[in-house]
């Protein structure tokens, strides 16, 4: 590799902390038991007492997974009463689950 091209390389690549917090988030996606958390949210907003019950675990269990996902801002809440609603944190959490899909449906295929 010339010099030149190592040089420009190098200028493009992640930084440690970008590298390090995409690595987290890809790890945050690596269960799968919040990727179908995720596929349900990419169809609507849904209380907690809601995810458990479509997804036949405990509330316990889904609000723990919930507050991973909350924590690496891929999903947020709103309270409504007593019902916290989750939804997909914004269009890039909804792209990169679509395009990680479309990934594994090819494969099958």
């Amino acid at each position: 590799m010339s010099t030149n091209s190592y040089v420009r390389l190098k200028s493009r690549l992640l930084d440690e902390a970008s590298t390090t917090a995409l690595a987290e988030t890809f790890k945050v996606l690596g269960d799968p038991t919040r990727v179908r958390i995720l596929d349900a949210l990419t169809h609507a907003e849904v209380p907690v007492c809601d995810l458990a019950e479509v997804l036949g675990l405990t509330q316990s269990a889904v609000s723990h997974q919930l507050r991973l996902l909350r924590g690496m801002r891929l999903v947020r809440s709103r309270r409504d009463g007593q019902h916290i609603y989750y939804t997909l944190d914004d269009q890039h959490i909804v792209k990169l689950f679509e395009q990680g899909l479309e990934h594994v449906l090819e494969r099958r295929a």
